[in-house]
């Protein structure tokens, strides 16, 4: 039986389940796989629930370790901590130790695994981690996320829930995209080569005279994956319209400095290396080898 590295002492009954969930996984260097998992429940269910000060508990409890070794050791737990980690990872104080505690890491490793539940997972981590935080971003990217990421998604791009997630994890890591998966509804654009592949992402819920559409670009030569993150604003007609005068009556704020553009779309690129802070127009493009 598969054992983890002192036996921790039976919860005392005057506790909460939480707490004496967290503490036996503290102290958890003996426990065998099938007493470890009732304790990961325990807290994967009010992480679930959202329960408020569950990050700070755990944060300031120590367990991020061993739930980083636990996705090194590659048991049947490792789906149920990945889970664990990918709904904790929403809040910075746990967000924020994920790197030195060996999560992020332990994470770009499962990216080969070829089990497909456990990648939704892994890459919800990567998203949430990355979001808003250049510095998880480019801790993230120097472990070589990007190649991995694109790879998984080239090769289960048939797996609606895997390809959103994955592309979320691209938009995140270029600092271009959302907090929530559910708000972009994703499609595969056509391609004339094998060698590149276009994802398009839209707003499910939209107000007002724009929205936004995400691109993403995915293209293999030689070995090497170059991505392409854009966010593009789409404006509706009525708003063009008005602009220029064709609706008498309404009076907009002049958008002379978008420029013509038929189709109503107007990208603005920039290098990597500078990045601008305004998150509604903007990309960004990564060039890394496998």
């Amino acid at each position: 039986m598969d054992k983890m590295v002192a036996s921790c002492p039976i919860p005392s009954a005057r506790k909460d389940s939480l707490s004496a969930a967290i503490e036996a996984l503290s102290v958890s260097t003996e426990l065998v796989e099938e007493e470890l998992k009732p304790y990961l429940d325990t807290v994967l269910n009010v992480a679930i629930e959202r329960k408020k000060g569950i990050a700070e508990q755990v944060a300031e409890s120590g367990i991020l370790p061993v739930l980083a070794q636990i996705l090194r050791r590659k048991s049947t737990l490792t789906i149920h901590t990945v889970r664990l980690v990918a709904e904790l990872a929403r809040d910075a104080p746990v967000k924020d130790q994920c790197f030195d505690t060996g999560i992020v890491s332990a994470l770009v490793t499962l990216l080969l695994s070829q089990d497909q539940d456990l990648l939704l997972y892994v890459s919800q981590a990567i998203a949430r981690i990355c979001y808003d935080s250049n510095l998880q971003q480019e801790r993230f990217l120097r472990l070589g996320a990007v190649p991995r990421l694109a790879s998984v998604l080239l090769r289960h791009s048939e797996n609606e829930a895997l390809r959103s997630s994955f592309l979320l994890a691209l938009c995140n890591l270029s600092d271009m995209g959302e907090e929530d998966a559910s708000m972009l509804a994703w499609e595969e654009g056509a391609y004339f080569s094998d060698r590149e592949r276009v994802f398009r992402g839209t707003t499910r819920y939209s107000f007002g005279f724009s929205s936004a559409v995400t691109v993403v670009r995915l293209r293999q030569t030689n070995g090497q994956y170059s991505v392409t993150v854009e966010v593009l604003q789409r404006c509706s007609t009525l708003l063009w319209g008005a602009n220029h005068g064709r609706h008498a009556g309404h009076h907009l704020a002049n958008l002379t400095h978008l420029g013509s553009c038929p189709k109503l779309y107007k990208v603005f690129k920039c290098s990597v290396k500078n990045i601008p802070r305004n998150r509604n127009l903007r990309a960004a493009v990564f060039h890394t080898l496998l």
